[in-house]
């Protein structure tokens, strides 16, 4: 392994929610990250499509998920977790929402944590506590901690752009934070959407539902660059690249490191 990459993703989060929230760490993220306030997102804009295709790096019309039903690849493609762990190096995952398991195969993961995002409150804080524990003690390679409350609570229970979505952005953001306060030494830090939304729903072509903030935080971007050009197929090449891990031939994306020294 060369360096180590949290990767957080907030499902659902828009790029005009996240700057009316009111969370004073987003201007520091911006300031400390290249980042993209205009990503996109995949068609159909729906959460298990969107990261199968983030951590396989082709579309869900090559990986075959277009809906929150997983279908075994007709032609399996190697994901992110498999190319880390055959490569020796340790991977955990932390998410809310329990179809997200399916973005890992068995085997692939050292340790996992699932706690529903409506058995409690703040089930998204509870989960980025219980991951930096892990961190602090264990200092796994690899960690993807997936936030669900803004997305389940925040959009399809109250709508987008609702006050209790904003909020649950903002606590998602004081999540972000703790996280780079506590890892950001040691690790780099990627921070993605998966899609947006509009009403109380998401998974059209509208912008509403496509555009995606993006931040890379470390050593190999440039802090305060504005970013375009950028979609979910670049985030798995990029960690990758990070990790000096093999790119599987069939990944459609571009290491965003990569882009950045050309």
């Amino acid at each position: 392994m060369n360096r180590k990459v949290i990767l957080i993703s907030i499902d659902g989060m828009r790029p005009d929610g996240l700057l009316q929230c009111g969370n004073p760490f987003v201007e520091e993220l911006m300031q400390k990250s290249a980042y993209t306030l205009e990503g996109a997102s995949m068609i159909p804009s729906v959460t298990l499509p969107c990261h199968m295709s983030i951590f396989h790096s082709v579309t869900p019309e090559r990986h075959g998920m277009l809906t929150n039903d997983y279908v075994p690849m007709v032609r399996p493609v190697n994901s992110l977790f498999q190319q880390i762990n055959n490569a020796g190096g340790r991977s955990a995952m932390y998410y809310g929402w329990e179809p997200m398991r399916e973005v890992s195969r068995p085997g692939c993961l050292k340790h996992a944590e699932f706690i529903w995002a409506y058995s409690a409150d703040n089930t998204d804080r509870m989960l980025t506590e219980s991951a930096l524990t892990y961190i602090k003690k264990q200092k796994p390679d690899f960690v993807f901690l997936y936030m669900v409350e803004t997305d389940e609570k925040g959009g399809h229970d109250n709508g987008w752009m609702s006050e209790k979505y904003l909020q649950c952005i903002h606590d998602a953001i004081d999540n972000v934070k703790k996280v780079a306060e506590e890892a950001g030494d040691e690790y780099t830090i990627i921070i993605t959407a998966d899609h947006g939304g509009h009403d109380r729903s998401h998974g059209t072509q509208m912008p509403e539902d496509m555009s995606i903030p993006m931040f890379f935080m470390g050593p190999d971007f440039k802090p305060g660059k504005k970013l375009s050009g950028v979609s979910l197929l670049d985030i798995a090449p990029t960690i990758a690249d990070i990790m000096d891990v093999p790119v599987p031939r069939e990944w459609e994306g571009r290491s965003i490191a990569e882009k950045m020294e050309k």
